[in-house]
């Protein structure tokens, strides 16, 4: 496409129509400020709605009229111009990024990223929650840093749209967007042809479409079965994220998992290392196994054993409700024909899905069927790694609970994309552009400690003014769809732009207890109503359709707002979407986040806000966890927590106590530390925790510190191990798979038990122990002393092997001297030699002393 220079004074136009749709169709669009000021210019009248949907807005301005627009104006022409020069920059300097400059010889990895959503624009709307947004953020952190990573997703075409009646009780409408209105092109294979997959299904085989997106040097592949050759329901399958309905639940599983494996293949691609976000995804498995089977000749447990190290596998919610269980009998028809193609028994394959392996009763989980079928596995937060740890370790059984197999890489979110442009403006001026590339920089980013106080106040104000205008046109919008007099409709005036303002997005769920402010409804109209120091909360959100507490939840705020008279100073935004979360990022001061701990997995809201110098306020959970309680002490707080980190003795006591905590940090630290100014009507304080907050932030709790923690802990180590095993006709799988084999036979007549212990010395506790060996042979195993003390976390040691007389071998084993004196517990145990289990225990094969 044609990409010359503007020449002053000249009609000709160097940027041309194709160009803008080029960029339109990149949804980098979406975090580049220059671009969206293009699209913005071309059209005026556009509401920041419309907006979000540029490939549209082109295709309805019409190639004429954007030519036209171009010529008659230079200065929007040349903003066109760099912005296209720029995405051509980009992509030229991919061989610059951070990933080919610093893993060269790893440079011809692909990363197949599989969720059920991604949030990434209105305009593509397959997205409804937090695992949407990370998933979103992986894809464009994965593109500045040049990681190639390839997302796979599910192309939505009915969108829910939230509603409230005057009672504030929540309803939902659903319409459908077409494809052609979506930022997304067929996707087509190496001939040019339009791509389409087949997915078995019970009966009859599915076909399913496949369409791309582009996120600036990476692609998003997205799979739909509105086919039309397929069956009439079958049309619908993908129409609706999350279906109520079990059975197209685990056609959409199947379509994701499967499916995107085939689109893959279809396009070229053969990834080597899979990242699965959620059981939902878990069945790209299947077609890897089927894939590897057939190329190498592989056995089950051979191919297995094969791709096990690239598989990653990432669980984002601790809560039950969030993990699919499927019916046994449901699970068998679905099931039934990949079994057949992968040469093992139907029962085999439920057995990896469910919980109780050996109860053909149990339900089928696909977390559980990713969770044994993945090398690497991990949650999202450090509290949620443990609480992930606890929550499956019985598929691990008699291993101590710290040594589950389940690591945490905490989730991180975009900067670019939610910083104003304001606040993008003031962080390059501070620091340079870098800060848009570089992970995880600390002493980059501790530059934002000398930001000017009456800049950074200045910054801020603003964006909080246009988040309360931002609120009186939705509350417009929203009263004109109810068919309001024009009276009340025209003078809407919510809010204030120079008070407090709290915001608030999240599920209305009862575990994020979104209602905790409600506790004392007098004390909070107090704080609202202050004349001196008042505060206003703005709040969004929704409830599952299908869930009649949450409903109430959100009914109960609006009802409160009423009762209280304080309309204006408690405001729920309708429907939420993404336009409106980014101006509720940037323009809230306290970012509030109530979950009951431990049941927030991460949380991605607070970090958005953060970095748009608001401060938090949150339980000890989540991301907040660990951001609080590693925060430097001598410094300026960069936000406030609510309670403890427990325990408590019951649900009322715990909700109790929160709410008294959450009311006293209001009253005492947040709203006089707002408020208290000097001559200059600057919060001196307030900035100082602001600048804190946001240097501390920034290069940990962000997007490319998470991808880069991603690629060097699982992708490059799994990468690595997979073409181990795979060399040379996937010899080592071969041998590994048989050996476990092997173990497996034999392990019920292994023994070990502890026969001597000698007096400490200097060195420490010397223990001999014995070991039954039936027939396996020492090399096989590993055995060790797990050594348990009062106060100290348990520890293991290496057993050193002495002597073997027949089936019997004897080893020894010291264990130092501990500092609160003898050891509470010793036992012995034999697990399996390290080279069987890839470093990590193998379910089942463990054998303790007592």
């Amino acid at each position: 496409m044609p990409s010359g220079k503007l020449i002053s004074g000249s009609k000709r136009v160097g940027v041309t129509y194709d160009d803008l749709l080029e960029i339109a169709l990149n949804l980098r669009w979406t975090w580049k400020i220059e671009a969206r000021r293009v699209f913005a210019a071309l059209d005026p009248e556009a509401s920041p709605g419309a907006l979000e949907w540029p490939h549209r807005l082109l295709v309805g301005l019409g190639r004429a009229a954007v030519t036209d627009r171009l010529s008659a104006d230079p200065e929007i022409a040349q903003l066109a111009q760099s912005v296209v020069d720029e995405f051509r920059a980009f992509e030229a300097r991919t061989a610059k990024a951070w990933f080919p400059k610093e893993h060269k010889a790893k440079r011809d990895l692909v990363v197949a990223y599989f969720a059920a959503e991604y949030s990434l624009t209105d305009s593509l709307p397959i997205f409804a929650g937090g695992l949407g947004t990370v998933a979103g953020e992986h894809l464009k952190a994965s593109s500045a840093l040049g990681v190639p990573l390839i997302g796979v997703g599910l192309l939505y075409r009915g969108t829910s749209h939230q509603w409230l009646d005057r009672d504030g009780r929540q309803y939902e409408a659903w319409d459908m967007t077409s494809p052609s209105q979506m930022p997304i092109e067929p996707a087509r294979d190496a001939q040019g042809r339009v791509v389409q997959v087949t997915v078995p299904l019970p009966g009859r085989d599915l076909q399913v479409a496949v369409y791309r997106a582009r996120v600036g040097r990476n692609s998003l592949y997205l799979l739909d079965a509105a086919v039309a050759s397929n069956r009439t329901a079958d049309r619908t399958l993908t129409t609706r994220l999350y279906d109520n309905d079990i059975e197209i639940r685990f056609a959409q599983e199947l379509i994701l998992g499967v499916g995107g494996m085939r689109a893959l293949a279809a396009v070229g691609i053969e990834p080597e290392v899979m990242h699965l976000n959620e059981g939902h995804s878990a069945f790209a498995t299947l077609e890897r196994l089927r894939r590897a089977m057939a190329r190498e000749g592989l056995s089950f447990s051979e191919a297995r054993t094969a791709v096990r190290p690239g598989i990653v596998f990432t669980t984002h919610t601790p809560v039950a409700a969030g993990h699919d269980y499927f019916e046994p009998a449901v699970a068998r028809r679905f099931l039934a024909p990949y079994a057949g193609q992968l040469g093992i028994e139907l029962e085999e394959l439920l057995s990896l899905g469910r919980y109780r392996a050996d109860d053909p009763t149990d339900s089928f989980c696909p977390t559980v069927f990713a969770l044994r079928s993945a090398g690497h596995r991990n949650g999202v937060s450090r509290l949620h790694g443990r609480v992930t740890r606890r929550q499956w370790a019985g598929l691990w059984p008699r291993l101590p609970l710290a040594e589950v197999p389940i690591g945490h890489v905490t989730n991180g979110m975009h900067l670019e994309s939610w910083t104003s442009n304001e606040f993008n403006e003031l962080l390059t001026s501070q620091i340079g552009s870098q800060w848009q590339t570089t992970p995880g920089d600390p002493v980059m980013w501790s530059k934002l400690l000398d930001v000017d106080d009456e800049a950074l106040w200045g910054v801020k104000n603003a964006a909080r003014a246009e988040l309360v205008e931002f609120s009186r046109r939705r509350a417009r919008q929203e009263l004109a769809r109810r068919h309001a007099p024009i009276e009340r409709v025209t003078p809407v005036t919510l809010l204030d732009p120079d008070r407090l303002t709290i915001g608030f997005v999240g599920r209305f769920v009862a575990y994020k207890r979104p209602t905790l402010l409600l506790s004392d409804p007098e004390r909070l109209a107090r704080l609202l109503k202050d004349p001196e120091r008042p505060v206003q909360i703005v709040f969004a959100g929704k409830a599952h359709p299908n869930d009649e507490t949450g409903k109430q939840l959100l009914q109960s705020m609006i009802e409160f707002a009423g009762r209280f008279g304080v309309e204006d100073r408690v405001v729920f935004i309708a429907d939420f979407d993404t336009t409106m979360d980014r101006a509720l990022s940037q323009g809230a001061d306290v970012w509030l986040n109530t979950p009951r701990r431990p049941l927030e997995a991460c949380g991605v809201g607070g970090m958005k806000a953060g970095m748009n110098a608001a401060l938090n306020l949150s339980t000890l959970d989540g991301w907040w966890d660990e951001a609080c309680l590693d925060a430097d002490p001598s410094a300026p707080p960069i936000g406030f927590s609510i309670g403890t980190a427990g325990p408590y003795s019951d649900i009322e006591t715990q909700d109790a106590l929160d709410a008294e905590s959450l009311y006293d940090v209001l009253e005492n630290e947040i709203i006089p530390r707002f408020y208290e100014r000097d001559d200059r009507g600057v919060p001196r304080e307030w900035m100082a925790s602001a600048k804190q907050s946001m240097s501390t932030l920034a290069p940990m709790w962000n997007s490319l510190r998470m991808t880069r923690e991603y690629t060097e802990s699982y992708y490059l180590p799994g990468l690595a191990r997979v073409r181990a095993l795979s060399a040379g006709g996937a010899i080592l799988a071969r041998t590994q798979a048989r050996e476990v084999g092997r173990l497996r036979v034999n392990w019920p007549e292994l023994t070990v038990a502890v026969t001597h212990e000698e007096p400490a010395t200097e060195r420490g506790h010397r223990f001999e122990l014995v070991v039954g060996l039936g027939e396996l042979d020492p090399a096989d195993l590993r055995v060790q002393l797990w050594v348990a003390s009062e106060g100290v976390a348990p520890r293991s040691v290496d057993a050193r092997l002495v002597e073997r007389a027949g089936s019997h071998a004897r080893y020894v084993a010291t264990v130092g001297q501990l500092a609160d004196g003898e050891p509470e517990t010793v036992v012995a145990r034999v697990l399996p030699s390290p080279r069987y289990g890839e470093g990590e225990a193998i379910p089942g094969l463990i054998t303790w002393s007592q």
